[in-house]
């Protein structure tokens, strides 16, 4: 490990020659080899970050793997949450913090504490910041539904597509899936689709032999605005 600023050497890893004996007991300790003594998963899972990081078998990307073998054992451990939470951004956001915590154990007869701690302060602002972006989402999407009972022009089957918009930003629909989700007639479905598409919520595209319907890119901002015309063609 070198200090980027001065060039100084902060971590000499092990030697070489014993590197692989380490790491099979590495792998040993992620795939829980001997259950004597516990260590709790999450702290089993911090202590793999620290270990391969300290190991640095690597020449480059030594921090993004141990962060990912940090993942990796937390939701082998049942912490499905943990897909949600960017550690990774937490711990790079203060990246003078993250270099001590490793210095600090190493200089203190390889004490992980500090490691330890300074990670679960991490782990509880990646938590944060999920609950505060699902928050900020919830009231998005509220907002969005006060917007879209208040539109006039448009029948149900029009509200639920872009309710369902909104909530998939990648969704493709057809004339024949509005028709089947609605139990409608093809026509109908027709005429729902190219009205929105004709308002700007929804992109017209071809895809063979027939047109496909995508949510525009902007579609929160375009709801907000009331409404914002496209250019498309009202083809059958």
């Amino acid at each position: 490990m070198v200090d980027e600023s001065d060039g100084a050497v902060l971590h000499v890893p092990p030697p070489a020659e014993s590197l692989p004996e380490r790491l099979e007991r590495l792998c040993a300790f992620a795939n829980d080899a001997g259950d004597k003594p516990f260590v709790h998963p999450i702290v089993r899972a911090i202590l793999l970050h620290f270990w391969l990081a300290y190991e640095h078998p690597y020449c480059d990307g030594n921090g993004r793997t141990a962060r990912a073998l940090f993942y990796w054992y937390m939701l082998k451990s049942g912490y499905w949450l943990m897909e949600f939470v960017s550690i990774s951004t937490v711990l790079l956001e203060a990246p003078a913090q993250y270099r001590n915590a490793f210095l600090y154990a190493e200089t203190d007869e390889g004490d992980a504490t500090y490691f330890i701690v300074y990670h679960l302060k991490a782990l509880r602002r990646g938590l944060e910041q999920l609950k505060e972006y699902l928050e900020r989402k919830q009231r998005e999407a509220s907002e969005m539904i006060r917007l879209l009972k208040g539109k006039e022009g448009f029948n149900h089957r029009q509200l639920a597509l872009l309710h369902h918009a909104l909530r998939h930003a990648g969704a493709l629909y057809t004339c024949r899936s509005h028709a089947t989700s609605h139990r409608i007639s093809l026509m109908t479905a027709r005429h729902d689709l190219y009205d929105l598409a004709r308002s700007g919520f929804l992109d017209q595209r071809k895809r063979g032999r027939e047109y496909v319907f995508i949510p525009a890119r902007d579609l929160q901002a375009r709801i907000r605005a009331g409404s914002a015309g496209g250019d498309h063609d009202d083809a059958g």
